[in-house]
């Protein structure tokens, strides 16, 4: 499926900047470059969702939206919607590292005094570019930017109110789930199942009313995403010219405090006040004699069957219009997956449920033919893992970092390698010998 190529995983966060965070500008395109000129053609990055709390890119507000912060402020001065005082002196930020905090506040002012400028600077095409956008993604976008507008509203309302009856019942309804801390984060925060009842069940009149109250809101959130796939489709397009294919990647799971979950509730195991039944992780390994809590809500995967995978379909779709290639993580999961009561502290009440197996595959398959698709397969995988990644001719991961133990017989050195059908890293930040059994079923 995909023909023998090397390159290199870097995330657009790590480039050079003096905005904060790196971003789809001009050190985005010298990283291209410079892949070109070492006869590179292939180009990996991390999800390029909004993030969450964390700031960890496989913990998104949505597994469709784009991270704003990545908007270039260079390109919006070329575009003329900032000028050259606005972009004079910017705050100092550390080169080694990215402070989302100061990045967050710093570019959010940035982006509303380029927002304030579009009505007068944009031309005839691009508003029609605009009004075009949003409408062939309106399934998703007017979802996200309504979350994220409710969610940025409360979270001023309650910064102020320090012991609102609301918190005294939202605590009520989950102090045998959640601890304290994690209470008043997700009050806080504003996740979603924190919200007044009718905003959380998305009662038809609430969102109406809401909608009309942050429509100035909603309508600035719409231009950053717009914003946001200019700037990577061009840069995309700069790659893919250069001979120069981009590898993304998403988690099989997504976010509880997401739009996805939110809009899409019936799709995954939830209670009736939003929280989840199940939640996500992986069972006791070398690392962990308590196994991994990592959170995440689980699929109602009869719903999404009955559905005929809709919501997968999209969610696959939008990648393969963002990337060329797609890695997807935790791979083994969707044969069988670890499933631990929501309110358990640890990962042992957990236990192996069966995932879609070949059924999402065929469906997404039907849709999309050939699909240039990377199975993360890594740790102990059983046979019907690998007659589910070979069935469709994805090719699996090695890692070059855990060969180097006493074994002739290891499996990652590439002598012992089953198939040439392989993406092959240098390594990762597990040890060579010390591979989690957390993949076993």
């Amino acid at each position: 499926m995909l023909s023998r190529a090397s390159g290199i995983l870097a995330h657009p966060t790590s480039f050079p900047s003096a905005y904060g965070i790196g971003d789809l500008g001009q050190g985005a395109c010298d990283f291209v470059d410079f892949l070109h000129e070492s006869d590179q053609r292939l180009w990996q990055v991390l999800p390029l969702v909004p993030t969450s709390y964390g700031d960890s890119p496989y913990q998104g507000f949505s597994t469709f939206a784009g991270n704003t912060l990545l908007i270039s402020p260079e390109q919006l001065l070329r575009d003329g919607y900032l000028n050259d005082e606005e972009l004079k002196y910017p705050p100092y930020f550390d080169p080694r590292r990215v402070d989302y905090g100061q990045v967050i506040e710093y570019k959010d002012s940035l982006y509303r005094k380029a927002y304030a400028r579009a009505e007068t600077v944009m031309c005839n095409a691009k508003k029609a570019a605009f009004r075009k956008f949003c409408k062939i993604n309106a399934d998703w976008l007017d979802d996200f930017v309504f979350f994220m507008a409710c969610k940025s509203y409360l979270i001023g309302e309650r910064k102020y109110n320090s012991e609102p009856r609301e918190l005294a019942e939202y605590r009520e309804q989950n102090v045998g789930y959640m601890t304290e801390s994690l209470i008043n984060d997700c009050y806080y925060g504003a996740a979603w199942s924190s919200w007044p009842e009718g905003l959380r069940d998305r009662d038809p009149k609430t969102l109406s009313e809401w909608a009309a109250f942050l429509k100035p809101e909603i309508q600035y959130l719409k231009f950053l995403q717009f914003t946001f796939f200019n700037q990577w489709q061009a840069l995309r397009s700069y790659a893919n010219k250069l001979e120069i294919k981009i590898i993304g990647d998403i988690p099989i799971f997504v976010a509880l405090d997401s739009s996805d979950v939110w809009a899409n509730r019936a799709g995954f195991l939830l209670d009736y006040d939003g929280s989840p039944k199940v939640i996500s992780g992986v069972p006791p390994d070398y690392y962990s004699e308590t196994g991994q809590l990592w959170g995440n809500p689980i699929y109602d995967w009869a719903e999404h069957k009955r559905s005929g995978f809709k919501w997968w379909i999209a969610r696959i779709k939008s990648c393969f219009e963002m990337y060329d290639i797609l890695r997807i993580d935790h791979f083994r999961g969707f044969d069988g997956y670890w499933a631990v009561p929501y309110g358990e502290t640890t990962a042992v009440g957990g236990s192996w449920k069966k995932g879609p197996g070949k059924l999402l595959f065929e469906a997404l398959g039907d849709k999309f033919g050939e699909m240039p698709i990377i199975a993360e397969d890594l740790g102990v995988i059983t046979p019907p893992i690998i007659k589910l990644r070979d069935k469709f001719g994805f090719p699996g991961m090695k890692v070059l970092q855990f060969a180097f133990d006493d074994t002739e017989e290891n499996v990652y050195l590439p002598h012992n390698y089953d198939n040439t059908n392989a993406v092959v890293y240098t390594g990762t930040i597990r040890p060579p010998d010390k591979e989690p059994a957390s993949h076993t079923a």
